[in-house]
């Protein structure tokens, strides 16, 4: 059994933290279910189980698990928006269970083991799950512990957890509130995790689905309600509200076309069904909505209404501070409102890195679109953001309203309808300049 006192006193330099054996997990399991304050069942979600020894003996246990879900005072810290938190959560692990196994007290044994353990963690976890890390975290019982050697180990405390603990998609109140640490595994990860534009340490994740909370839910649909529905009142099955709403979430976790959505939704839990307010059966059980029904809701629905009554709602699941341009686009097949023409000009307020259109308005014709700018986005919170546009709106009256009415910066496109502009950015030979 390799759960022994060494014969000889701990020399802290021979100290090695390594994963587990195979072989090795049911000893590692029978350990920490015996000697942990908490017993042990399980790692949740993506998990690794590591050991630390000398001279081949046991003297302490370390497990990590996937990130948790939702953390006021990480989330905070990190500054990231629901988007980028459904889809970066994957590169935070938690320090779910650390044990010191019986035997004499040695000093800085703890936060040497913990040192070590974060040397190799990132590493060992791309090697098992194909990807790096970018934080860690942790959650501690100051009724039986103050963070020592977390604090030793140079982690940062961030605040206090709401005493809650999460069973499925059930949240229980027990009252014990624990403490949050947290460590950097890059010297940037705030930024990284938070940061609008992908880093190149952030790894290529697949994006997961969106969770929507009852409270965001409660949101969506008080805006949904107002809107008409196009459809006949015979032979309804599913509510427009809860199409929309299954609609809009398929969008925002990266599908794309009816086809995509309906997959998405053969994939939905029970929780999301229930708050995305789905039919229920004579069964008690969610019916979920098929492929053939989005698309019909699709073609039928009121965008135009759809956008005015969505537009704030998206702006709060977009990324904090994420960038936004402006674009023009024609659609083909469609007709313009006495136009007489069979295209339909659109301008279109859009995030750089999520994607998601937070507003966008018709035109009559390309001339227009200049105009369209400050209808586009006189709803939107601007303030701090960059406002990208391509040279059409290359104007002083709409950087004016940018920086002067919205606070906002702006990078535009310099081109041949601008010469005197052109010219002179081109007597300033900024290509010698460093980006």
């Amino acid at each position: 059994m390799p759960f022994a006192a060494p014969a000889t006193p701990v020399d802290l330099k021979r100290v090695r933290v390594r994963l587990i054996k195979a072989d090795e997990r049911a000893q590692w399991d029978v350990l920490m279910r015996a000697h942990h304050y908490l017993g042990f069942v399980a790692l949740v979600g993506r998990s690794l189980r590591y050991v630390a020894e000398i001279d081949g003996h046991w003297l302490a246990l370390l497990g990590w698990a996937s990130g948790a879900l939702k953390v006021a005072s990480r989330d905070d810290w990190i500054g990231w928006s629901p988007t980028l938190q459904w889809q970066r959560l994957a590169c935070i692990a938690n320090n779910s269970r650390f044990l010191i196994l019986p035997g004499e007290r040695v000093k800085n044994l703890a936060s040497r083991i913990l040192g070590l353990n974060l040397a190799c963690l990132s590493q060992d976890w791309q090697l098992v799950h194909g990807h790096r890390l970018i934080l860690a975290e942790t959650f501690i019982d100051p009724a039986r512990f103050t963070g020592t050697c977390y604090r030793a180990a140079n982690w940062v405390e961030l605040g206090h957890t709401r005493g809650f603990s999460k069973s499925n998609d059930t949240y229980t109140a027990h009252g014990q509130q624990k403490r949050i640490w947290v460590y950097p595994l890059h010297p940037q990860a705030q930024s990284i995790l938070s940061g609008a534009v992908a880093h190149p340490a952030l790894p290529r994740l697949e994006v997961k689905m969106m969770v929507l909370s009852d409270t965001d839910a409660q949101a969506l649909f008080a805006r949904l309600t107002a809107i008409d529905d196009p459809r006949a009142k015979r032979g309804l099955r599913h509510q427009q509200r809860s199409l929309l709403a299954i609609i809009l979430c398929a969008v925002i976790s990266g599908a794309q076309g009816s086809t995509a959505i309906g997959e998405w939704v053969k994939r939905l839990p029970v929780a999301m069904l229930r708050r995305l307010r789905c039919r229920r059966a004579q069964d008690g059980s969610y019916e979920r909505p098929s492929e053939p029904t989005i698309r019909r809701m699709l073609k039928a629905i009121d965008i135009e209404q759809l956008e005015r009554q969505l537009g704030g709602w998206l702006q709060t699941q977009g990324e904090r501070g994420e960038p936004i341009a402006l674009d023009g686009k024609v659609l083909r097949g469609t007709r313009s409102i006495g136009s007489g023409k069979d295209t339909l000009q659109l301008v279109s307020a859009f995030g750089h890195h999520s994607g998601m259109v937070m507003n966008q308005v018709a035109v009559p014709d390309k001339a227009s679109e200049m105009k369209a700018v400050k209808p586009l986005l006189d709803a939107m919170e601007l303030s701090g953001r960059v406002v990208t546009a391509d040279a059409l709106h290359t104007q002083t009256e709409t950087a004016q309203y940018l920086v002067e009415e919205k606070g906002a910066h702006y990078l535009f496109t310099v081109k041949d309808n601008q010469a005197t502009l052109k010219a002179d950015i081109a007597s300033l030979h900024m290509e010698a300049s460093p980006p």
